[in-house]
């Protein structure tokens, strides 16, 4: 017997077969099927008391998809941990990095103890059980990309690249040399991109994850700018007076229309919906200094992530 001569089975398989008029379902974030990513922040105090534990920056809720997220693709996590305390992880995910806001200690992964401090990043592969020991107390900021492969159904298990640290050290170092080099060619953005010698053709920290460690100078203005990557923005100092400006269009000036405005405040963090223009603002007196994790990565690979700026006499330029 054929499955045609079968009813019971050919009902099953015919059953979740749905038909959509291409109008109808071409475009189901603006039909309202799908959501889009709201604007979010998320304040220091989270993971300024308290004892140890991971703290998810979660709006699964709004993005209508499983808990913990982010964004559709990554999760972005304070973590908190006291000294001579542990916290051990296992996150189902292709890629994940922390960069210490406060503390030192280390991390076991697999056979290898990484040492870390204020101000390193660690960028770890495949989702295995990670062990971080806080030798004094310690705050991270960890983002990963479990959401992506819980959406597609799948498991971790190939390493795409190995265990790399990015000490405060060589980061600011490179930063400086960025700044020097910006001063010279009246560059509006000073920032450097972590990477990895795996990532050949997305030139990325991982082959989904993008990290940017970015400095706005005192009484400066970064043009506005945009791209279909989500940015998970956590801000590491600042005076008052820095903000971000944020939305859907620009003027034929390179102005951002109606924008909403969110105001910086140290180890805090916002998201920044793909697609949506965004300018950065310091008018204190003092540099601020920023660190946007993105999917970008991914993006990048898939030849959609279309990033955009708005030059000085208002004309937009692919980078």
């Amino acid at each position: 017997m054929t499955t045609l001569d079968n009813p019971d089975v050919l009902n099953r398989l015919l059953e979740n077969g749905l038909y959509y008029e291409y109008t109808q379902a071409a475009d189901p974030i603006g039909s309202g099927f799908i959501s889009q990513i709201p604007y979010t922040e998320f304040g220091s105090e989270l993971h300024e008391t308290g004892g140890t534990r991971i703290i998810p920056l979660d709006i699964s809720e709004q993005l209508g998809c499983e808990k913990p997220a982010t964004s559709p693709a990554l999760c972005a996590n304070f973590v908190r941990i006291l000294a001579e305390e542990t916290l051990v992880t296992n996150f189902n995910a292709t890629s994940q990095i922390f960069y210490v806001m406060k503390g030192s200690g280390h991390t076991q992964f697999d056979d290898i103890d990484i040492p870390w401090k204020t101000g390193d990043f660690v960028v770890l592969p495949v989702g295995k059980e990670t062990r971080h020991f806080a030798a004094t107390d310690a705050t991270f900021y960890l983002v990963h990309d479990e959401p992506l492969l819980r959406y597609l159904g799948v498991k971790a298990t190939i390493q795409r690249f190995k265990p790399t640290l990015y000490t405060s050290e060589d980061s600011l170092r490179e930063l400086d040399k960025a700044r020097q080099e910006a001063n010279r060619v009246n560059r509006n953005r000073i920032s450097v991109l972590l990477a990895n010698k795996e990532m050949d053709q997305t030139l990325t920290v991982t082959h989904t994850l993008w990290a940017m460690l970015g400095i706005l100078p005192k009484n400066a203005v970064q043009l506005p700018h945009r791209h279909q990557s989500v940015a998970l923005d956590l801000i590491l100092d600042c005076d008052a007076g820095c903000y971000t400006l944020v939305g859907t269009q620009i003027s034929a000036q390179g102005k951002i229309i109606n924008p909403i405005r969110v105001d910086w405040k140290p180890y805090s963090a916002f998201i920044t919906p793909p697609g949506h223009w965004h300018a950065h603002y310091n008018e204190s007196a003092s540099d601020a200094h920023l660190l946007p994790m993105q999917d970008a990565g991914l993006q990048t690979y898939l030849r959609s992530l279309d990033i955009k700026f708005v030059l000085p006499n208002g004309e937009t330029s692919i980078l």
